[in-house]
């Protein structure tokens, strides 16, 4: 029998306890960072001590949320250990709230909010997650085809009129600038001499960023016969491209999310209404109709 009174609150942490240490255990089995599986090794140990001690307040044998396990985990192979570990800790943080209000009356979760503090400054900070090394060549690429083709697709929008010659235009300089923008972050790692990166992947990273986001931009003129509802149509998947590699970004590295946002769609608007100016001079001047 426990000598303390068993409450619904203390069989919830006990699971998220053991989810966590499967979580850990398999992700610790799916990196192939040496250093990082012994980090989450470490955490996962950590993790089942947990769950041994509050079974033992409970007195009840509990599963892991597969459910939950599977998430994290395809989260990790999708995005990269630090944006799921991040996500992880982000719940510890109710934990931590937690821990504080039962300690009145179990002093011992004391400890273990210790642990969880310590996962969080110590352990997770010297993760080396290889996608994120390779962020600012992917924001290169992103950043790049972002400002100039939401300006450069406006520009043709007033320029020409016509979706088709706009999309097919718009693809042509995608691919020939995506391998500009490649070489450019080839050179640039190699100037960089940073050992964490490989100059060919760097590479790879801004191109395909590149190309992946002109894709996106131009989709609506191919599909779309009104070159003003895909004008519209390319400035809301803009706005939405900018918020979910933004998102991405302030989870994996634990930064705000407003001011980078903000700062992003700013000169990528910005950009797209001077474009339109210079678009519809153009056609006034050179009597353009396509």
């Amino acid at each position: 029998m426990t000598k303390y009174e068993i409450k619904p609150e203390y069989i919830e942490q006990q699971q998220n306890e053991i989810t966590e240490y499967v979580i850990y255990k398999k992700l610790a089995h799916i990196t192939k960072d040496r250093k990082n599986a012994e980090i989450l090794q470490k955490i996962a140990a950590d993790e089942k001590k947990h769950y041994e001690f509050w079974k033992q307040i409970t007195g009840k044998e509990l599963k892991p949320d597969k459910r939950k396990v599977n998430k994290y985990v395809l989260m990790a192979k999708m995005f990269g250990l630090s944006y799921s570990l991040q996500l992880m800790e982000k719940g510890e943080e109710d934990a931590g709230v937690f821990y504080e209000r039962v300690a009145k009356d179990i002093p011992e979760v004391l400890k273990i909010k210790e642990d969880e503090e310590l996962h969080e400054k110590q352990l997770l900070k010297v993760l080396n997650d290889e996608r994120l090394n390779y962020a600012g060549a992917v924001v290169l690429g992103l950043n790049d085809a972002l400002v100039e083709f939401t300006g450069t697709l406006a520009g043709l929008t007033f320029a020409f009129g016509n979706n088709k010659v706009i999309g097919i235009t718009g693809l042509v300089m995608g691919v020939a600038a995506s391998l500009s923008m490649a070489a450019s972050g080839y050179l640039a790692s190699q100037e960089d001499e940073r050992d964490d990166l490989d100059p060919v992947k760097s590479a790879i990273f801004t191109g395909v960023a590149y190309i992946v986001t002109v894709a996106f931009l131009v989709f609506p003129y191919l599909i779309q016969s009104d070159p003003y509802i895909a004008l519209a149509g390319m400035l809301i998947i803009t706005v939405g491209i900018i918020a979910l590699y933004t998102h991405y970004i302030s989870v994996a590295k634990n930064v705000k999310f407003g001011k980078r946002f903000f700062n992003m769609v700013a000169i990528s608007l910005t950009v797209s209404l001077i474009s339109f100016g210079i678009g519809t001079f153009i056609k006034a001047v050179f009597n353009i109709d396509v």
